[in-house]
């Protein structure tokens, strides 16, 4: 199940099979318990997604809710995208030195974790990595990447470089 049809994270689960049902569940459970206040489950782009409610945080660059994390039942393992990493090297840096801590093989894209079986992952470590991005961490990157002065920023630079 690379994207799902379902609107909400259960019928989600019950749409895989048996045994990738449990582990997903597993992880699932792992983020709620770590999930910090002012995100909600929703499902986005065909995966479950932890987002900022657009009632909250509503001048995203795309008119959908500000995620933070999403959990994905791929064909060969299992994806938990950790968007706040993606925002913040320093996080990303802790994230895979306590990982490899753990004694877990890390197998990681940019925000995303990806593994086989819920016993094959470090579900502290990706829990405390979901706790540690509050809404307001993800706004304040969302705005540093998206807001008129950013951008202003970026294009006064590229015309800097094109007169250089």
């Amino acid at each position: 199940m690379v994207s799902s049809k379902a609107t909400t994270a259960e019928q989600y689960l019950a749409d895989l099979p048996d045994d990738r049902r449990a582990d997903v569940a597993r992880v699932r459970e792992v983020i709620l318990a770590n999930l910090p206040d002012g995100l909600e489950e929703t499902m986005q782009y065909g995966m479950i997604g932890y987002a900022i409610p657009l009632e909250r945080f509503p001048n995203t660059y795309n008119g959908q809710a500000l995620g933070s994390v999403a959990l994905a039942s791929q064909k060969r393992h299992i994806s938990v995208y950790l968007h706040g990493l993606y925002a913040s090297q320093e996080l990303t840096d802790w994230f895979v030195t306590a990982y490899a801590e753990s004694g877990k093989k890390l197998n990681m894209g940019k925000s995303c974790v990806r593994f086989r079986r819920a016993d094959d992952a470090a579900l502290d470590v990706i829990g405390e990595a979901v706790a540690r991005v509050t809404p307001d961490d993800l706004i304040a990157a969302h705005e540093a990447v998206h807001s008129p002065e950013a951008k202003q920023a970026r294009r006064a630079a590229r015309a800097k470089q094109r007169a250089s």
